[in-house]
C-alpha cells in the first residue's frame, strides 16, 4: 500500500471567557446547527490497513471536523509519516480531506455514512488519490457492529505498484466494539481486506484488536495491528527486487532473508499505543 502519513499536523484550540449580565430565557441565542470538533494524538507508530506508514516509528496526528445538523460534514486529518527510509515512502506527511453525509435512525439504532475521501502527500504528489466510501453500523445496547467499503477508481497512483497490474482497488471491512458497562473502558476490533492496485505483495487481510481507556477528553489505546502476510508471500510478491544481488533466491540464504525482512517488517503484527486528546 502506498499510503495512506507524512510531516506534522498540529491542532491548537483557542478558548475565551467573558462575563455578561444575566439574560432572560427568551433572549438566549438558539443552538448552532454547526459543530466543530477536533483531536490531537501521539502514536507509537502509524499503521494504515495493517501496513506501517511511519517506518515503525512514532507519529503525531491531528484532526478537525465541521458537522451540520443536517448530517453533512467535512473533515481533515493529518499525520507525520515515513520519508525515504523504508519500503513505504510517502514523503514525510499525509493530509486527508474528506466529506460526506451521515444519519442515525434512533428508533432502530442504525447509522449510515458515505462520502469521498482524498489522500494528499505533499512530499510525494504522485501518490495522491481518492476513494468513495460507505458504511452501515448497528447498535445493540453497548455493542456496535459496522460493515463498510472504500473504492478507489482508476487513477495515477496505481502506476506506482509493481506487485499488482490492477487499475482500481476495493477495501472491505467489518468492525465490532463495545463499551464495558460501569468502567471507562471499551474494546474494539477490525478486520479488512485489500484487493486490487493497493496489494502489498498480494491481496491481503489486515486486523486490529484493542482496548481504550477514557478520562475526560483523553483516550489511551493499546492495540495489536497486523496482516496475514507471510515471509514467503513477500518473497514471491517482490520477485525481481528481493535477492537481485544475492547468490541464490532461497529464503534460507542470509542475503535473501535480509531483503525479505526489509519488506516484511511493514506488514508484521505489532503493538500500537496511542494517546488522543479531543476537543
Amino acid at each position: 500500500m502506498i499510503t495512506t502519513v507524512r510531516g506534522l499536523l498540529a491542532a491548537t484550540a483557542l478558548a475565551g471567557a467573558f462575563v455578561a449580565a444575566p439574560a432572560f430565557a427568551d433572549d438566549a441565542a438558539p443552538p448552532s446547527d454547526i459543530t466543530i470538533t477536533g483531536s490531537a494524538a501521539i502514536v507509537s507508530q502509524y499503521r494504515f490497513r495493517g501496513l506501517a506508514q511511519s517506518d515503525n516509528k512514532p507519529a503525531v496526528q491531528g484532526a478537525i471536523t465541521i458537522s451540520h445538523s443536517s448530517g453533512f460534514y467535512v473533515s481533515t486529518w493529518g499525520s507525520s509519516a515515513s520519508a525515504g527510509n523504508g519500503p513505504i515512502d510517502i514523503g514525510g506527511t499525509e493530509i486527508d480531506v474528506y466529506g460526506g453525509y451521515t444519519h442515525t435512525f434512533g428508533d432502530i439504532g442504525l447509522t449510515i455514512d458515505g462520502g469521498v475521501y482524498g489522500y494528499i502527500y505533499p512530499g510525494f504528489s504522485d501518490a495522491n488519490y481518492f476513494e468513495l466510501y460507505g458504511s452501515v453500523a448497528k447498535s445493540y445496547g453497548p455493542v456496535t457492529a459496522k460493515v463498510g467499503a472504500y473504492y478507489a477508481p482508476a487513477q495515477k497512483v496505481f502506476n506506482l505498484n509493481f506487485t499488482s497490474p490492477s487499475r482500481k482497488n476495493l477495501y472491505v471491512y467489518g468492525e465490532l466494539g463495545s463499551a464495558i458497562p460501569g468502567t471507562p473502558l471499551s474494546i474494539h476490533s477490525h478486520l479488512g481486506h485489500t484487493g486490487g492496485g493497493f496489494n502489498y505483495a498480494k491481496q491481503y487481510w489486515d486486523y486490529n484488536v484493542g482496548i481504550t481507556a477514557k478520562w475526560k477528553n483523553l483516550a489511551l489505546d493499546a492495540s495489536i495491528v497486523g496482516t496475514d502476510m507471510k515471509r514467503s508471500d513477500i518473497l514471491n510478491g517482490f520477485a525481481g527486487t528481493i535477492g537481485s544481488d544475492c547468490e541464490s533466491l532461497s529464503i534460507n540464504d542470509p542475503c535473501v532473508a535480509d531483503d525479505v525482512n526489509y519488506f516484511y517488517r511493514m506488514s508484521k503484527a505489532v503493538g500500537v499505543i496511542s494517546l488522543t486528546a479531543s476537543f
